[in-house]
C-alpha cells in the first residue's frame, strides 16, 4: 500500500490549536514532505472525535472573491439547523472572524480573528453557535467550507460586522458587501 493511502490515525494527522473560545480551533495539516512534494490530510473524522468536536460533514461550499476588502457576515444558523464550519483559504487570504453566542458561555459576545491563507493553509473549526464571517485581504481570495448541517433558509440568521454589541474591528475598510449583509440590524440575544 502507498504510503501516503494509510487510513488516518487519531492524533497523527492534524493539529489542533484551541481558541480563546472554547470549542474553536486553529486546525495545521501535517505535511510530509519528499522531493514530490508534500503530502498533508484536512480532514481525519477519528482526529475531530478525539478532540470532541462535530464530525458530522453533509456539505461543502466554496466562495470566491474578486476583490480585495469584500466582506462575507456575520452568519449563523439557528436551532434545529445550528451548524459547525470547518473554513480554509484555497487561494489568496483572509481574515477570518467567529463570534461565540452561547449566552451560558463565559465568552458569550467575545470574537476571535485568525488570517487564513492558501500560504499558511491553516483552517478554522467554528462550533454550532457561532458567528462566522471574513474580509478578503487579497484579490482573488477562495474560502472552502465543510459544513456539518444543511443550509436552512429558515434558520439563517446574521448580524452587520460593524455592531456594536460585539465590537469587531476588520484590519482593512470594507470595499465589497452585500446589501443583505450591509442591512442586518442589530443582534438581539434570545431571553
Amino acid at each position: 500500500m502507498d504510503q501516503d493511502l494509510r487510513p488516518c490515525k487519531a492524533g497523527k494527522s492534524l493539529i489542533f490549536e484551541e481558541t480563546d473560545l472554547r470549542g474553536a480551533y486553529v486546525v495545521d495539516a501535517e505535511l510530509h514532505r519528499d522531493q514530490r512534494g508534500f503530502f498533508a490530510r484536512t480532514w481525519c473524522q477519528k482526529d475531530f472525535e478525539e478532540h470532541g468536536l462535530n464530525p458530522r460533514l453533509v456539505q461543502c461550499n466554496i466562495s470566491f472573491n474578486a476583490k480585495r476588502g469584500t466582506l462575507r457576515g456575520m452568519h449563523y444558523q439557528e436551532a434545529p439547523y445550528e451548524e459547525a464550519k470547518l473554513v480554509r483559504c484555497t487561494m489568496g487570504a483572509i481574515c477570518d472572524i467567529i463570534v461565540d453566542l452561547r449566552p451560558e458561555s463565559p465568552t458569550f459576545r467575545k470574537h476571535f480573528a485568525v488570517t487564513l491563507s492558501a500560504e499558511n493553509r491553516k483552517m478554522l473549526y467554528i462550533p454550532e453557535k457561532f458567528a462566522h464571517g471574513f474580509i478578503t485581504l487579497v484579490d482573488g481570495a477562495e474560502v472552502f467550507y465543510q459544513m456539518s448541517e444543511f443550509h436552512s433558509k429558515e434558520s439563517a440568521r446574521g448580524f452587520r460586522w460593524n455592531d456594536p454589541f460585539f465590537g469587531i474591528r476588520l484590519p482593512l475598510d470594507v470595499t465589497v458587501i452585500s446589501e443583505r449583509d450591509r442591512a442586518y440590524p442589530d443582534f438581539r440575544p434570545r431571553t
